[in-house]
């Protein structure tokens, strides 16, 4: 169910709400998808992503009556990340107060747009996301591939992006308030499926504040092609490089604080123990002669010492999350 906390509908119609669409080969789900949005959006755009079947035919027929659907086409395939950076430029020359994505695969119900757009609207968040997770009637009609995917991915994903207190990374249902969409450089966000976790880990470096909304899980009859290949091939580097990029920038370019004393500290130490041990526990047993005890002791302790220095880095990042939000109320 919506939230009980979400504003009253009639305060809606006071904001330019955007929804922007990002399409590809949707044509069975189109249709629905824009009869549900409500009245209080006061613009649609719908970014057709080089659809080889009838999507933006049927987007230019239901255009013409409903006046807020605007159809973007692209000529060649840029992924769900490029329409959306296309669909967020537009929405930034409309003036947008906030700007909601929904899939046009119809797996985003449009009652749980409130509870998205309240907390921004309130001051509360930049930026809000659905957790289907909390829902567990409807997370068990979740394919069981998806919930397993979900939880490996959700904790590397919170690694790498710095934001310990969220789940469900891979939720495309998100909203972002005015504000921070202008902080974003849409330059560095992720062109393909990997969109959702570069939209994370560049408002962290911003400084915006996200915030889970429940919602149900809503799974129809498609196939998902995103877990099996791309999860295991495509996501891990990335997520490496995220999480590289995050703890290089904010640990040593944007500031310098005892998490960095920590991990200049701690990992030099670590690599010594770890290194300095097998190797000499290799020279000593190729020749079938007991270490001498300083020379266990050492690797020993330069390794405990490191993993305690690095996991006091770790316990400072968890505290780290941002807690202000750059968005100004506008209620």
């Amino acid at each position: 169910m919506p939230n009980r906390r979400s504003l009253p509908l009639a305060a809606f119609h006071k904001h330019n709400i955007v929804v922007v669409i990002p399409a590809f080969r949707v044509e069975r789900e189109i249709t629905k998808v824009l009869e549900e949005i409500p009245d209080f959006v006061r613009y649609i755009i719908v970014v057709d992503d080089a659809s080889t079947d009838s999507t933006p035919a049927l987007v230019q027929s239901h255009a013409q009556d409903d006046q807020r659907i605007t159809l973007l086409c692209h000529k060649q395939n840029l992924g769900v990340g490029g329409a959306m950076v296309t669909g967020f430029r537009r929405a930034q020359e409309l003036g947008a107060d906030v700007v909601i994505k929904m899939d046009g695969d119809g797996q985003m119900d449009a009652k749980y747009l409130p509870d998205l757009i309240t907390p921004i609207l309130k001051g509360q968040a930049d930026y809000t996301k659905g957790n289907r997770f909390r829902d567990f009637p409807s997370l068990a009609k979740m394919p069981l591939l998806r919930r397993i995917g979900n939880l490996f991915l959700s904790f590397f994903t919170k690694a790498a992006t710095g934001y310990w207190d969220l789940f469900d990374p891979a939720n495309g249902y998100v909203a972002i308030g005015a504000d921070a969409l202008a902080e974003l450089s849409l330059s560095k966000l992720d062109r393909r499926y990997y969109f959702e976790t570069s939209m994370l880990a560049n408002l962290y470096l911003i400084g915006a504040v996200v915030r889970d909304v429940s919602m149900a899980a809503r799974y129809q009859e498609e196939q998902s092609n995103l877990y099996v290949h791309r999860v295991l091939l495509e996501f891990p580097p990335k997520l490496f490089a995220t999480f590289i990029k995050r703890i290089a920038l904010k640990n040593f370019i944007y500031d310098f604080s005892m998490t960095t004393i920590y991990i200049l500290t701690g990992l030099p130490l670590f690599l010594f123990g770890l290194i300095f041990g097998v190797v000499k526990w290799i020279q000593y047993a190729s020749i079938n002669v007991p270490a001498p005890t300083g020379t266990v002791m050492l690797p020993t302790l330069s390794v405990l010492l490191g993993i305690q220095l690095l996991i006091s880095a770790v316990e400072i990042d968890l505290r780290s999350v941002p807690h202000e939000p750059l968005s100004r109320p506008r209620i």
